[in-house]
């Protein structure tokens, strides 16, 4: 084994995410640690580059274009001028790391006039493995080409214009000759690394209320916490008695335990904070700052299994590296519960455990964290 092989991640990562022209992004390259701050004040971009990495995963795991971009235009450069054709359009990409080497992905979406992908490139170690260009336009299809090494070069097929490519090819390769395992290996690679996404906004004042016992597992916005902690208060103690601690840091008054408790005659379930000595607060009493402090470090210690996101589901949890997308992760924190929650993430993150991607307005607070990549972004 070589020393470029030796350091290769075992699990598919995104490590950076390309964004070539997507709102007001042009040429940026982002490089993605397994803990990324992306740092600036309102208007740098910093929720426009989460965005574009929701859409990519959205993208890998088959959804249609017009699900991913509702509104595209607001997607295109706002000094993009129409070609002779009116047309206009956006470029996202990524590179997965792995087994398999980096793997980039390449995306050319045209929003106007009709929403559509035109391009797309999935390329390893200079080798283009998948390329796809839009030929007709009177046709809602792509011509792609895909790395074969066989009898011929590459293998030529036509594949639908709203939807992205390397997620069909697992549908479409043989996987008979050398080239085309290659191709499907770095295809396997770039989708496991884009849909092991969780984007995690926590939203307040829809985690205050009691709900239905369901699944226990955590949606984006947190509202169903307290279905989560009926499951995870049982299933694993040990984990369990971190997020105490951590609660401990982040809420006021004495914590003796986290837990949820049924209510509306056992139709729904509440989470309450066990104050010791028989007294009980509802995080219908906490602040915004408390409850989003308490998701967020629920996310950070629970995982996969806990976590709705839509990984593949024939790969199994231990070969997935979670990341998640956690927009204004500083939002309504106060500093010891800032610096608490990246110290937290800081541990996960350095354990494998977990990837945080995270938008902050100012990262001066996060100096000499270990494992933390900071990216400051300016305004033009």
């Amino acid at each position: 084994m070589d020393a470029g092989q030796a350091r290769r991640p075992s699990l598919p990562r995104v490590t950076e995410l390309l964004l070539s022209a997507f709102a007001g992004h042009r040429g940026t390259t982002f490089r993605l640690g397994d803990l990324t701050l992306l740092a600036g004040p309102s208007g740098t971009g910093k929720t426009t580059a989460l965005r574009a990495y929701e859409a990519l995963a959205r993208l890998g795991g088959g959804a249609e274009l017009g699900e991913v971009f509702p509104d595209p235009s607001a997607c295109v450069p706002e000094r993009a001028r129409p070609d002779a054709q009116r047309r206009r359009g956006f470029r996202i990409g990524c590179t997965a790391d792995g087994p398999e080497g980096p793997v980039r992905l390449e995306v050319a979406v045209q929003a106007e006039p009709e929403l559509r992908i035109v391009g797309e490139r999935l390329s390893a170690d200079g080798l283009v493995l998948l390329e796809t260009a839009l030929r007709d336009p009177s046709r809602r299809s792509v011509q792609a080409a895909w790395h074969t090494a066989g009898a011929t070069a590459v293998t030529r097929a036509p594949l639908p214009d709203d939807r992205l490519g390397t997620a069909l090819l697992p549908l479409r390769v043989a996987g008979t000759t050398e080239g085309q395992l290659r191709v499907l290996a770095a295809a396997e690679q770039m989708l496991v690394a884009l849909r092991s996404v969780f984007p995690c906004d926590p939203r307040p004042e829809r985690m205050r209320d009691p709900v239905p016992a369901g699944s226990g597992r955590l949606l984006p916005g947190c509202e169903n916490l307290a279905d989560v902690l009926w499951r995870t208060r049982s299933e694993c103690t040990r984990r369990h008695a971190l997020l105490v601690d951590a609660v401990r840091v982040g809420c006021a008054g004495p914590v003796a335990d986290l837990l949820a408790e049924p209510c509306a005659g056992g139709r729904l379930v509440r989470a309450v904070l066990d104050r010791g000595n028989g007294a009980r607060t509802t995080l219908r009493r906490l602040g915004d700052g408390e409850l989003r402090y308490t998701a967020l470090a629920l996310v950070l210690l629970t995982g996969p299994g806990v976590l709705e996101a839509d990984v593949p589901g024939e790969v199994p949890a231990a070969l997935q590296c979670l990341t998640v997308l956690a927009d204004g992760l500083d939002r309504a924190q106060d500093p010891a519960q800032r610096a608490a929650l990246l110290a937290l993430a800081s541990r996960m993150c350095e354990r494998g455990h977990i990837r945080l991607v995270g938008a902050v307005s100012d990262a001066t607070w996060a100096a000499g964290v270990s494992g933390a990549t900071v990216v400051h972004l300016r305004r033009d």
